[in-house]
């Protein structure tokens, strides 16, 4: 069950801090994910509004440094750990990242102390490279929670509501506290700012007229000036962050020089990312979307195919459980929003984190929309039928 949108009669700013005050008295230490992005920007600052206000300072931070960054965000960071009201951890860790580039490697690690040579920058003298805490291997999201395990702490991250339906539904599921994440015990993440908009945040930047990342102003030069949305300041080689590669080769040559021999695949994705290639994937006429699938399965290696195989087969048993009637070709299914060609879709992103796979609902729903039917319509028209079993013949 998600919970619908109430507004209230008072600003996000001063909600916000509300909601910061509630975490500074209820845990040790509240800590600023910090990324150098827009998001974490007002994050920051609205944290160390708060901190200022009950003798908290310096605000705690950690930046994660995923090495294939723009320069003007790490020269962002470094203006930020300079600052006396802040203390930055700057941790550069050979942390596994997905490489939506390329299906025969659809994994990279940033700073890998094997590929040195490759590096896309030097790493700063200053960095933590070393963690006790942290394994070779270990995602972001694993770090994440590795690093604050049993522990009083809250990390509060920048992530807003209004950037993906995903991130919309992970705060409407919870009526309270609906900002606070405890994923396991002793491990807690908050999201004071999931209700503002990007303009909230510019506007909070330029109300207070702080410092920011030049990156943006760059970006601006660019088709996605009009964009807010677009403007996103994360790993460059991921599912959807690979749609924004030509900012790199158009902003950031010299970078993007050495960024194309970092990952396989990374200069044809900046060419066709934006293109049906690299979204439901090409397929050929003759050849069905099931034929397709496997077609996509088979270019990766056994490990990472057996990975995305299983995203595909929960799917196919979340249709199942909803109806008996197959899975359409194109059309989503309008109860489950299954369809070979989203499964196709799925198989092309590879969609290890499955991302694509959430937003199958809603495939369903913009086709009940399209025939004019409500949910419960479409469970008593295409839900599974219930068996009776046969009676038994009457004794002679």
């Amino acid at each position: 069950m998600y919970h619908k949108k109430k507004y209230i009669d008072q600003n996000v700013y001063d909600k916000t801090l509300e909601r910061l005050e509630y975490l500074y008295r209820l845990y040790d230490e509240v800590i600023v994910s910090f990324s150098g992005g827009k998001d974490s920007t007002a994050m920051l600052l609205c944290a160390i509004d708060v901190a200022t206000r009950l003798g908290k300072l310096p605000v705690k931070a950690v930046f994660y440094d995923e090495e294939a960054i723009h320069p003007p965000t790490i020269e962002y960071v470094e203006r930020i750990r300079n600052r006396p009201d802040v203390e930055l951890e700057w941790y550069c860790l050979p942390i596994k990242h997905r490489n939506a580039c390329s299906n025969e490697q659809p994994f990279w690690h940033c700073w890998h102390p094997e590929e040195k040579h490759l590096w896309v920058r030097d790493m700063p003298e200053w960095a933590i490279s070393e963690h006790p805490r942290f394994k070779f291997g270990m995602s972001m999201q694993d770090f994440g929670l590795a690093h604050f395990r049993n522990t009083n702490k809250v990390v509060i991250q920048g992530i807003r509501t209004e950037e993906s339906i995903r991130r919309y539904r992970c705060v409407a599921r919870k009526k309270q506290d609906n900002y606070l994440s405890t994923p396991e015990k002793g491990v807690a993440f908050a999201y004071p700012i999931y209700d503002w908009s990007s303009a909230d945040v510019w506007r909070l930047v330029k109300v207070k007229n702080e410092d920011y990342n030049r990156t943006y102003d760059v970006v601006n030069r660019t088709d996605l000036h009009a964009n807010l949305l677009g403007q996103r300041v994360c790993p460059p080689f991921g599912e959807e962050p690979l749609r924004g590669l030509w900012l790199y080769a158009e902003c950031f040559p010299e970078m993007w020089e050495k960024m194309i021999h970092r990952v396989p695949g990374a200069a044809t994705a900046a060419r066709y990312g934006n293109t049906e290639l690299y979204s439901t994937g090409f397929k050929p006429d003759q050849t069905s979307w099931r034929e397709h699938i496997q077609n996509v399965l088979d270019q990766f290696d056994d490990e990472y195919k057996r990975m995305v195989a299983k995203e595909i087969n929960g799917m196919i048993r979340y249709h199942k459980n909803y109806t008996d009637d197959p899975i359409p070709e194109e059309e989503p299914h309008p109860l489950s929003g299954c369809s070979w060609k989203f499964l196709g879709k799925m198989a092309a992103r590879g969609d290890f984190k499955g991302r694509v796979s959430q937003g199958m609902a809603s495939q369903g729903e913009r086709t009940r929309n399209k025939i004019g039917i409500t949910l419960e319509e479409a469970k008593r028209i295409y839900g599974k039928k219930q068996k009776t079993k046969a009676s038994k013949p009457a004794d002679k």
